[in-house]
């Protein structure tokens, strides 16, 4: 989860991580940015925020790329990840995700795009600076007259409506994360924690624990569900409590037991916080409150379409609670909620279960170049019977089974950039399209065990491993492959190494 402020989230370190990317020199050079510099083209002028996955800066275009139709250019930042905490390894896999996200985003409710860098040299997306200012400023301020709020709804829902339409669920709406233009429309910025119908899901296929900021994130997601768009509705009713109530309905968990109690505790109604909110108001805001999604609006657009015409609004006996639910209420509930846990019934992707998912698990190094090759040779044969085929392209950075392993290596190289950069070399030759594969660095003590649990996890349905020949050593305590092919429960290819 992310943290707002540092306060409002919990720590989303997994075993597994696709945290990865840059080469040597690019981190050298991500570690002094500083004012004057160049990056591609573009001299960085002001820092301008640095979050807990990201630092924005405010840039010039000296080569002039992106002049509008008035002649001016457009005010530009630039948004770099950080990549040195070993403590949360989603910064930089959600940073890959914005990286995919962004460029497919259109309309006035989105920041429009420019451009990006890889992580082979310097890696950064390049955005409209909007001129207006965030949501988060006005929280200090609530309890807010119940017109401000109600016209904050409307504007926020209008524009996720307009975001659904683009196959992308934001997943972590926040004050921080909505903007408004001079003519105040909203924009809904940082898409590192969402999710695009049509695009892989890396974070949702990597992390098993909930993705999002605490007192935001809805119940489904808790239980590892990321693939339904009314989350960012239960999202955007959080929002209008705090501002109708100067309050936040589920206050501020820090740990997965404290987001799981909105599963079965309801909030104290709105109205018991400010007896100023209308009967009809509170009607919205405890429906985008409801545990089963399907008991919310069925879209943001009929949202939109209540808050504007609340005299249309059917009440029911939300309208007129003034207390929670009993503890017999309470207790059915969690009872019903036992039975959801454990959250890794993960939900897989929609677009995944309409092609195969191929796993090519590679181990990379200078003494295994022919072996790397033959894999490659195989999985392109492959993917050439199998055109609708996705390919997850996976290594194992090994770890100790106790303490912690340093993330960092010798002269500011991050291990986990190495080895996705060498991975996305690997890969190249292959010239599988984008949205058609994906890259993932997996931490784990026992990679075959790592491999098998990506696999499970994942519906992966054909596995390419490599084995390095055979040894006394190796037939006595048994291959990674031996005992991927023993206990996948996929179709599993092994590819031999070839002998002098």
């Amino acid at each position: 989860m992310t943290a707002e402020n540092g306060q409002d989230g919990i720590d989303s370190s997994s075993v597994v991580s696709n945290s990865a990317t840059v080469a040597d020199t690019s981190v050298k050079k991500l570690s002094r940015l500083q004012v004057g510099m160049l990056v591609d083209g573009y001299q960085l002028e002001e820092k301008l925020h640095t979050g807990g996955m990201a630092a924005l800066w405010r840039v010039t275009d000296l080569q002039q790329r992106f002049v509008q139709a008035d002649g001016s250019l457009p005010a530009l930042i630039m948004k770099v990840p950080l990549m040195f905490s070993i403590d949360d390894p989603t910064a930089i896999v959600a940073f890959e995700v914005e990286q995919m996200i962004m460029p497919k985003l259109k309309g006035k409710h989105v920041p429009k795009y420019y451009g990006a860098g890889d992580f082979d040299t310097q890696p950064f997306i390049v955005m409209e600076q909007i001129g207006g200012v965030s949501l988060r400023a006005r929280f200090d301020a609530a309890p807010l007259p119940i017109d401000e709020v109600v016209n904050v709804g409307i504007k926020v829902a209008t524009a996720l409506q307009d975001l659904h339409r683009q196959h992308v669920i934001h997943l972590d709406l926040k004050p921080s994360n909505i903007m408004f233009r001079a003519e105040g429309d909203v924009v809904l910025i940082d898409y590192g924690l969402s999710r695009h119908d049509k695009l892989p899901d890396l974070l949702g296929e990597e992390f098993r624990l909930p993705m999002g900021t605490g007192p935001y994130i809805a119940p489904e997601q808790v239980l590892g569900i990321r693939n339904e768009p009314r989350s960012d509705q239960f999202s955007l009713g959080v929002l209008l409590y705090h501002l109708a109530t100067g309050e936040r309905p589920y206050g501020h968990p820090t740990s997965v037991a404290g987001l799981k109690k909105r599963l079965y505790r309801d909030p104290i109604p709105p109205r018991a916080h400010n007896a100023a909110i209308p009967d009809w108001l509170q009607e919205i805001i405890l429906r985008c409150l409801e545990v089963e999604p399907g008991a919310r609006f069925d879209t943001a657009a009929q949202l939109a379409l209540m808050l504007q015409n609340p005299a249309q609004l059917r009440l029911t006996a939300r309208a007129e609670k003034r207390g929670q639910d009993g503890m017999m209420s309470v207790l059915k509930r969690r009872f019903q909620a036992a039975g959801a846990e454990p959250f890794a019934q993960y939900s897989v992707s929609e677009h995944l279960s309409q092609a195969p998912i191929i796993m090519v698990a590679l181990h990379l190094s200078e003494s295994n170049t022919e072996l790397a090759d033959d894999i490659r040779m195989i999985t392109r044969r492959l993917l050439q019977t199998e055109p609708g085929a996705r390919l997850a392209c996976v290594t194992i950075r090994k770890t100790s089974r106790i303490g912690l392993d340093d993330a960092m290596v010798q002269n500011g190289q991050n291990m986990h950039v190495k080895q996705l950069v060498e991975l996305k070399h690997w890969a190249r030759p292959l010239q599988v399209r984008n949205d058609k594969i994906t890259f993932h660095v997996l931490e784990a003590h026992d990679p075959a065990a790592a491999i098998i649990d990506y696999a499970h996890n994942n519906n992966v349905d054909q596995i390419i491993i490599g084995s390095r020949g055979s040894s006394t050593l190796r037939r006595y305590l048994g291959s990674v492959s031996a005992q991927v092919v023993a206990e996948a429960e996929c179709t599993v290819t092994v590819v031999k190494q070839r002998r002098e």
